[in-house]
């Protein structure tokens, strides 16, 4: 897909915002906060970053996207929309009954890969699908990368850290882990439910390379995500610093958003606070 610009990307993020917003609220769903903190990222993956191409979404040699903690699903649902594997008409289909789009990601979707949503799997997926994407031929590039998107209450799962090993001794560097480190689970703080710092030093003792960004800086991920890997040889993890709820004053660093529907209220609110996302191509759709 064609590298988006920074302001075009930004742009599609806040559109993805408005559609998850309008989604959850006509569906009576949740986890707007934990969709609201990986906005900015998967508006840069498929912002250019990706190699997919929505005409030709089972292309053998596309990218594959997997997010781990699946409950985001709407946003990730507005990113497929805005990166044209989805109209807004489908969009409007969401959680309702017979609708592909489940609550939780489901494979039927387009440019889905893995029904997710049981934590700690998106990993050990990635494993398995950067594996094969490794050449018989040690001197030629993989065929496609692994890009996983994870939640940090997830780094609590010991399958996470089963396949971390793996990764690191199989030399997976197609394989890349995007941590959302928004600092809140289900039941609160990180750090109070099951302590993870130093999260990074944890990955590196397991082999793998290591890189901090804010995540809602574009331009920075956009450096970061167009120089994969991050070291030869092993599998890159980057620690991305967000926001639950970016985006909307009520929803930020509240836990309780990781279940709450906005009431029409709340909704013309956080709409109104999200802005208006401007764009071109298929987000020019009402």
């Amino acid at each position: 897909m064609p590298m988006l610009s920074s302001s075009q990307v930004q742009s599609r993020a806040v559109r993805m915002r408005r559609h998850a917003l309008r989604m959850v609220h006509a569906a009576n769903a949740s986890h707007v906060g934990a969709g609201f903190s990986i906005a900015d990222l998967l508006a840069v993956l498929y912002g250019g970053v990706l190699r997919v191409d929505p005409r030709n979404p089972r292309d053998p040699n596309r990218d594959r996207l997997i997010l781990s903690k699946g409950h985001a699903a709407a946003t990730l649902y507005a990113a497929l929309e805005g990166a044209g594997f989805l109209t807004v008409a489908d969009l409007e289909s969401y959680g309702q009954d017979g609708a592909i789009l489940a609550g939780h990601v489901s494979h039927h979707v387009p440019g889905v890969e893995f029904s997710t949503g049981s934590l700690g799997h998106g990993l050990p997926l990635g494993c398995g699908v950067a594996l094969a994407g490794r050449s018989a031929s040690p001197d030629l590039p993989p065929t496609h990368r692994a890009f996983v998107v994870m939640g940090d209450g997830e780094q609590d799962e010991g399958s996470v850290w089963e396949a971390a090993l793996f990764a690191a001794h199989h030399r997976l560097d197609n394989l890349i882990a995007l941590v959302d480190r928004n600092r809140l689970q289900g039941l609160g703080d990180t750090e109070a439910v099951l302590k993870l710092e130093p999260l990074a030093d944890k990955w590196r003792a397991f082999g793998w390379a290591v890189a901090e960004a804010d995540g809602h800086d574009i331009p920075r991920m956009q450096s970061l995500l167009s120089r994969l890997p991050l070291a030869p040889g092993q599998p890159s993890v980057i620690i991305l610093h967000t926001v639950k709820g970016k985006g909307v004053s009520f929803m930020e660093r509240t836990v309780a958003w990781h279940y709450r529907s906005p009431n029409a209220e709340q909704l013309a609110q956080a709409l109104d606070e999200v802005g208006q996302g401007h764009s071109s191509g298929p987000e020019e759709a009402p």
